[in-house]
């Protein structure tokens, strides 16, 4: 019985690291696409909901791409057929993300700057990726365990 409960033990160990590294894999493309977002639509005076969305979109446009990319060099494939493999768990995980990134900068006042020279520019992103973070990871977890997400890149 205690060596069915390690080998348990283990596997929760290793699926949370699984879990963990897909997260941050997803959590490098959306931060990317965020702040590229951010700096472009702060600097531009786009306002808050047009910046928003440039860097929402700019996040899947990313976080999709850098899922696809290793798909379609992998197993030879172009790119609808490994955007087809990698679409649900990405779009999910994504869409976590980036509401709850864009939801924390948006409380401390970051997308409100009126420069990306504003500290609190700064302080909002430092927020809200590790919010993306903590709030993807669970997601991508699930997903995972429900192979609707895969960990191969």
């Amino acid at each position: 019985m205690a060596h069915i409960q390690h080998h348990q033990r283990a596997q929760t160990r290793s699926s949370l690291r699984t879990s963990a590294h897909a997260t941050l894999h997803c959590l490098i493309g959306c931060t990317i696409g965020e702040v590229a977002g951010l700096i472009l639509g702060v600097s531009l005076g786009l306002g808050i909901w047009l910046t928003i969305a440039l860097a929402v979109f700019l996040a899947f446009v990313v976080g999709l791409s850098l899922a696809v990319l290793p798909i379609m060099r992998d197993q030879g494939i172009a790119y609808l057929a490994a955007l087809k493999i990698v679409w649900l768990g990405e779009v999910i995980s994504i869409a976590v993300m980036e509401f709850v990134m864009n939801a924390v900068d948006y409380m401390i006042g970051g997308i409100q700057a009126m420069s990306v020279f504003e500290p609190i520019f700064w302080i909002g992103i430092a927020a809200a990726i590790p919010a993306g973070f903590l709030a993807a990871w669970p997601v991508n977890h699930w997903l995972l365990s429900r192979h609707l997400k895969s960990c191969g890149h």
